[in-house]
C-alpha cells in the first residue's frame, strides 16, 4: 500500500504562542481506520473530542512528526530581508516533516492563495522530487490524513498555550485577537512578556510604536 503523509498546522494567526505543524504517515488501511474513529478537521471537533482522538490516531498511523515553531522564529521569517514569509516558512517546515517521514505521496493544506507557486516552492525543498504531491485548499476537510494531522497539531498547540498560561499565571484565552480575554491581556502585558507575542504582527507593532511615541512625547 502507498504510504501517504498528510500535513496541517494549528495556530497560524494568533498574536500569542507558537504555530504547530504536524505530518502523519499512513496507508489506505490506516486511512479507513481513521475515518472509523471519527477523524475530521480539528475545527469541527470539541477540545475533548480532539484529546480523545489524539491517542487513537497515534496508534493507528505508521508514524508522525510534530514541529513547534516559536513566535521568535515566526518573527525572524516575517522580518527577514531574503524574501522569507509565513507561507515559505510553512513550506520549509513541511519539507522537514516530509523528508523525515519519507512518504510516497503527500497531501498538504495550502496556506497560499497561489497553490501552483506554493507547490513549486515546496517541491524544491524535498529530498524525493518524485513524490506524488497533492496541494490544495481545504485539504484538512477533504482528506482524512490531513484531518488527523490537524488534530495532533491543534492538541499540541493547546498544550503549549496552557504551558504559557502557567508561566504568566493569567488566563489570556485562545491567543487570538478575536478573543476578549486575549485583547485584555495583550493591552496590559505586551511589554511584560514580550517572548510569548508575535512582534511582527501588525497589532503588536502598532501597540509598540504607540508606546514609543508616547515615551518620546514625555520629554
Amino acid at each position: 500500500m502507498v504510504l501517504v503523509c498528510g500535513i496541517d498546522e494549528a495556530g497560524r494567526g494568533p498574536v500569542i504562542g507558537p504555530m504547530v505543524m504536524c505530518g502523519v504517515l499512513t496507508d489506505e488501511a490506516g486511512a479507513t481506520e481513521l475515518k472509523k474513529i471519527g477523524t475530521k478537521d480539528s475545527k469541527l471537533l470539541t477540545p475533548k473530542q480532539r484529546e480523545q482522538l489524539f491517542g487513537k490516531i497515534v496508534r493507528i498511523v505508521k508514524d508522525y512528526k510534530i514541529v513547534i515553531i516559536s513566535p521568535a522564529e515566526i518573527d525572524a521569517s516575517v522580518k527577514s530581508d531574503d524574501g522569507m514569509n509565513l507561507n515559505w516558512l510553512e513550506a520549509h517546515k513541511s519539507a522537514e516533516i516530509i523528508n523525515s517521514l519519507n512518504p510516497e505521496k503527500i497531501i498538504i493544506d495550502s496556506p497560499s492563495n497561489n497553490v501552483v507557486n506554493y507547490k513549486k516552492y515546496l517541491m524544491k525543498l524535498l529530498d524525493n522530487k518524485k513524490v506524488e504531491a497533492v496541494v490544495e485548499h481545504k485539504a484538512d476537510v477533504n482528506h482524512v490524513e490531513c484531518s488527523a494531522a490537524s488534530i495532533l497539531a491543534k492538541v499540541t498547540r493547546d498544550e503549549e498555550i496552557e504551558k504559557i498560561k502557567k508561566v504568566v499565571v493569567e488566563d489570556f484565552g485562545s491567543g487570538y485577537l478575536t478573543d476578549p480575554k486575549t485583547i485584555e491581556f495583550f493591552d496590559k502585558y505586551f511589554e511584560v512578556y514580550p517572548d510569548i507575542f508575535r512582534k511582527s504582527w501588525a497589532p503588536y507593532r502598532k501597540k509598540a510604536d504607540g508606546k514609543w511615541q508616547k515615551k518620546l512625547g514625555e520629554f
